[in-house]
């Protein structure tokens, strides 16, 4: 029986996973961790605070739970990384060496999630290849690119099952952004429906890779359920769904909310944009072992837009109930 632990669980992209793995494993057989107690911690799910940084922690956690599969989220993201580089090279670096001697030691299976800084200046833009140039302009890349070369080292040196994916841009309604340079793709729906504009830090001809949070979820059960011989690269495989500027994302809102409207005030993380490919070639991941997306743009604005809405008239809800409740008392 599978034994989960994930770390990092509590951010954007663990929050959605770990629904999806206590859905298909059993919320008992789930471990969710992070650096510190989460304000809304619920008493039924196991939550251990963990400093993946600490080797020591971290094996005693896997050896009290009996851990089999670690889902290894925790990282410093690409804004973030950018003011604390050092925090970002041992959270990203050293944190996942350590998963990864666990995970030869303990027999472990292992996702790491990639990203598309990995890539840089000089990587070609337009359908970039799964093997091309790998020229990171930030650190947060930098720690990405040292990352995959670590997976593949373990998986060749000393048979570590670890799969891995460079992910475009997540856009997801479950959590807020975590200090990335897509962000703008997440933040904009917010604002879309809360206050009618919003002030974007990248030009609107800005064309990145993106793909919403429910085909992420997919991509990373698809990969780690595939049998193992169908997994041929072990550093870590280009995946995407689709891509599009600031500008589309923008218009396809206002195809929904006619009077949203949006100015562009580029800054540092225009950079990091530019350095990084607009189209992303995942041919082998669809190849090797069956990888699809499911949503294009307009389906992904639909769906994002709804689910905020009803996000926001159950937190509105909340809110009067509890206001009823003090004054009753």
């Amino acid at each position: 029986m599978n034994k989960i632990l994930v770390t990092g669980a509590r951010g954007q992209l663990g929050s959605d996973l770990v629904t999806a793995l206590r859905q298909q494993y059993g919320a008992t057989n789930v471990i969710e961790s992070g650096w510190r107690v989460p304000s809304d911690r619920s008493s039924s799910f196991a939550f251990e605070v963990l400093d993946v940084t600490d080797r020591t922690q971290l094996q005693k956690l896997i050896e009290h739970y009996h851990i089999d599969t670690v889902y290894h989220l925790a990282a410093i993201l690409s804004a973030k990384g950018e003011q604390l580089p050092d925090r970002c090279w041992e959270v990203n670096v050293n944190g996942l060496r350590h998963v990864l001697e666990a995970a030869q030691q303990f027999n472990l299976q292992v996702f790491f999630p990639s990203s598309i800084a990995v890539f840089g200046p000089h990587t070609p833009k337009l359908d970039t290849p799964q093997v091309t140039v790998e020229d990171p302009a930030t650190i947060y890349g930098i720690t990405k690119a040292t990352g995959e070369l670590l997976c593949h080292y373990y998986a060749h040196r000393y048979g570590v099952d670890v799969r891995s994916l460079r992910l475009p841009g997540i856009i997801s309604y479950s959590a807020p952004p975590g200090g990335g340079t897509t962000d703008f793709a997440v933040e904009i729906f917010q604002a879309a429906l809360h206050s009618e504009t919003y002030t974007c830090f990248v030009r609107p001809e800005t064309r990145l890779p993106m793909m919403y949070i429910s085909d992420a979820i997919r991509a990373i059960l698809g990969i780690m359920q595939a049998d193992s011989n169908a997994i041929k690269i072990r550093s870590s495989y280009n995946v995407t769904a689709i891509s599009f500027s600031a500008a589309e994302l923008v218009a396809e809102i206002q195809t929904h909310l006619p009077y949203f409207t949006c100015r562009y005030v580029p800054d540092f993380r225009q950079t990091i944009a530019d350095s990084w490919p607009s189209v992303i070639d995942d041919s082998k991941a669809r190849a090797d072992w069956g990888w699809q997306h499911h949503y294009d743009l307009a389906a992904l604005v639909t769906e994002m837009l709804e689910k905020l809405r009803a996000q926001s008239q159950n937190s509105h809800q909340s809110a009067r109930s509890q206001e009823t409740g003090v004054l009753r008392s």
